[in-house]
């Protein structure tokens, strides 16, 4: 019988420069609240919260109108 690949993978390195792993892992732990600690995060969980995180950060750096 096959089985499906194990898609889990550890944390990769972020991306977008002046993120760092724990930025992310914070984040990602935030948004994952619900799914932790039955499922362990997979890497599109991993960019979803990164790309989550770099907007909720230009969202809340942008100047007031």
């Amino acid at each position: 019988m096959k089985t499906p690949p194990n898609t889990t993978t550890g944390q990769p390195e972020p991306f977008t420069p002046g993120v760092t792993k724990g930025m992310v892992r914070q984040h990602a732990y935030a948004l994952f609240r619900d799914k932790l600690p039955d499922h362990p995060l997979t890497l599109e969980d991993w960019v979803l919260a990164e790309k989550d995180l770099v907007a909720t950060s230009e969202a809340e750096n942008l100047p007031a109108r």
